[in-house]
């Protein structure tokens, strides 16, 4: 594992250090994307206890004890400064996009990751063959096996790069999708109780 590290020059370094910083959001975008993290399975509860406007104060109390995304759009509801259902309605819509932009934070890392990588693989490699070529007249690539080992050793950057942003790109798909299934459920969920409020 040594060799095909050193075997990399320079580049192989950079590449590390991406693969650090991937790992690194992956886990933390894991970690935060959680569903109960999201959507606490209490605060539903309390949301279908919510029937009439009487009920709102304990909604506001649930949605302080769990503080979360979807506890942050119902107490656009639970604390209503607008008082007709359209007011309320367009207050919840600017909140849910914030909300939105928040889930998808550091998943942009991800993206730039996925484009960055190959191309710091397919930089190393170019670089290594350049390094090799540039000595091809001399002793030590005199023979045909030595020149094979170089080029081999000059490839290991793309396939770091490639090792890197696979998982990468699979990540981030993942949580972008996981984004937009929470999304459509808090939504749901904020939906049906403006709808049991404001009933007209």
């Amino acid at each position: 594992m040594l060799d095909f590290l050193t075997a990399g020059g320079p580049f192989m370094f950079l590449l590390v250090l991406t693969s650090l910083v991937a790992l690194t959001f992956i886990i933390e975008r894991g970690w935060a994307l959680r569903w109960d993290q999201v959507i606490p399975p209490d605060l539903t509860e309390a949301v279908a206890q919510c029937r009439t406007m009487k009920d709102l104060p304990d909604l506001d109390l649930a949605c302080e004890e769990y503080r979360s995304p979807l506890g942050r759009l119902l107490t656009v509801i639970s604390r209503p400064d607008p008082t007709t259902r359209e007011e309320v309605c367009d207050a919840l819509e600017t909140r849910a996009r914030q909300e939105v932009v928040r889930l998808e934070r550091w998943l942009l890392v991800l993206e730039v990751v996925v484009g960055v990588a190959p191309l710091l693989g397919l930089l190393g490699t170019i670089h290594g063959l350049i390094t090799l070529f540039a000595d091809l007249g001399s002793a030590t690539l005199e023979n045909n096996a030595v020149l094979a080992k170089g080029i081999s050793f000059a490839l290991n950057t793309t396939m770091a790069g490639l090792l890197i942003s696979i998982p990468s790109l699979t990540a981030w798909s993942f949580y972008n999708r996981k984004v937009e299934t929470l999304a459509v459920e808090m939504e749901t969920i904020c939906s049906e109780l403006v709808h049991r409020l404001y009933r007209a």
